[in-house]
């Protein structure tokens, strides 16, 4: 058999060629179409995310637009409530003013009412607070008991006697709207003692005025525990010692001694069926008081119950030295105290108003109530609850709805009967 050349063309020949070569190729371009592929893919990837991100900013852009609106929309409106409480505030100030004229112009007339009232009590004098019989009028002192019928003896040479009230200082307000503050009424040792309330065991001592002035209610002040409580407003301070009223089946007088703070005696008032001295205080059955003779006792029994009587007491051993039953009622009386032997008792009435002094009593017959002037206390803020009388200095000390005031008292010399 005859064989034949094998001869093959440029195509045959470049179709082997390229046979040969594709597989590599073909490696290459399915490798760029899956790069081609994941790029698209991840473009996708990115542009949802723009989106996503692009969504979020237009929100917020709402709300910050919205935000801005109210904000300016509460400006506004705070404008114009300021604007509005500008108004009324003004209008307050101008009403504030007119009120305040009205009072001034009330409170000038009050004021000129009150002295035109002073002016008619001194020429037309109220009645004294005086009960006695028709039949007994020459004898208008006339003394009930033989024991009363004793001319006292005086201790000193004092003939003071109450002319008017000369000036009156408030000084602070501590405590209830009842108790004592007195000094030593004895000596000059200045220390201030406070009796809070109507019954108790604690009494507040400061150093000086100054110090309970400016103290913060009984903080600073020495608190000193009584062995028995107290009871009423009638308490005295004399020469270093405490006097004070202990109730019970008995009414005991108490003397403490302020520097040893130890009893040092007590003693039985002798007197029975007590009743309150005072009917505007009813808690004291006994007001202790101080002059320049020493320690009195005012009081009240049910033998002589509408009048008020009155007692010398010896400080140091307590017995009672002389009694007395003076003219003096208690119906709407507050408080009482004694200056050179006079007894002057305070009135009020149930409905607080002015205090004066409408009754005397002079254990030495100088003083009748005929000679005794009209004397009425400053207005304050409602009823005396104790008035304390001190010798050294002229001064009565006040408890007055919780205010401790200082009264001070125009002095004249008093003329034999």
């Amino acid at each position: 058999m005859r064989a034949f050349p094998l001869r093959l063309s440029y195509a045959h020949t470049h179709t082997l060629r390229v046979s040969r070569q594709s597989p590599p190729v073909f490696k290459m371009r399915a490798l760029q179409l899956l790069v081609l592929v994941l790029c698209g893919l991840v473009g996708a990837q990115q542009q949802a995310l723009m989106d996503y991100l692009e969504r979020r900013l237009l929100a917020i852009e709402d709300r910050i637009s919205l935000w801005h609106e109210q904000t300016s929309r509460y400006a506004s409106e705070l404008r114009e409530f300021k604007q509005q409480m500008v108004a009324q505030l003004e209008g307050l100030d101008k009403n504030k003013e007119a009120l305040r004229s009205e009072l001034d112009t009330v409170g000038t007339r009050v004021d000129r009412v009150e002295r035109e009232m002073d002016y008619l009590e001194t020429q037309n004098g109220a009645q004294p607070c005086v009960d006695v019989e028709d039949k007994l009028v020459e004898q208008q002192v006339t003394v009930v008991k033989e024991r009363n019928k004793a001319k006292y003896s005086k201790l000193t040479d004092c003939s003071d006697m109450i002319s008017s009230i000369k000036a009156m200082k408030i000084l602070k307000r501590v405590g209830g709207a009842k108790g004592m503050w007195t000094k030593d009424m004895g000596s000059a040792s200045g220390k201030v003692y406070i009796l809070n309330g109507t019954e108790d065991n604690t009494l507040y001592e400061f150093g000086t005025v100054r110090e309970f002035t400016s103290s913060q209610g009984t903080s600073s002040a020495t608190s000193v525990e009584l062995p028995s409580a107290w009871r009423g407003m009638g308490h005295a301070v004399y020469n270093n010692h405490l006097y004070y009223l202990k109730q019970g089946a008995e009414m005991k007088l108490i003397k403490f001694d302020l520097q040893k703070n130890i009893v040092v005696d007590s003693a039985v008032f002798p007197v029975k069926n007590q009743l309150p001295v005072y009917n505007l205080n009813p808690e004291t059955f006994i007001d202790l008081a101080v002059d320049e003779e020493g320690l009195w006792a005012i009081y009240a029994t049910q033998e002589n119950e509408r009048h008020i009587s009155l007692a010398k007491i010896d400080s140091k051993t307590l017995d009672i030295e002389q009694m007395w039953d003076t003219p003096c009622v208690r119906e709407n009386a507050e408080a009482a105290f004694v200056i050179c032997g006079t007894v002057y008792v305070v009135y009020n009435s149930k409905l607080p108003s002015r205090s004066r002094i409408q009754c005397v009593f002079d254990v030495s017959d100088m003083v009748t109530n005929d000679d005794a002037p009209n004397v009425y206390f400053p207005k304050r803020y409602g009823t005396h609850a104790s008035l304390k009388y001190s010798p050294v200095e002229q001064l009565l000390y006040a408890w007055d709805d919780g205010y401790q005031i200082l009264y001070k008292l125009q002095m004249k010399k008093k003329l034999e009967v």
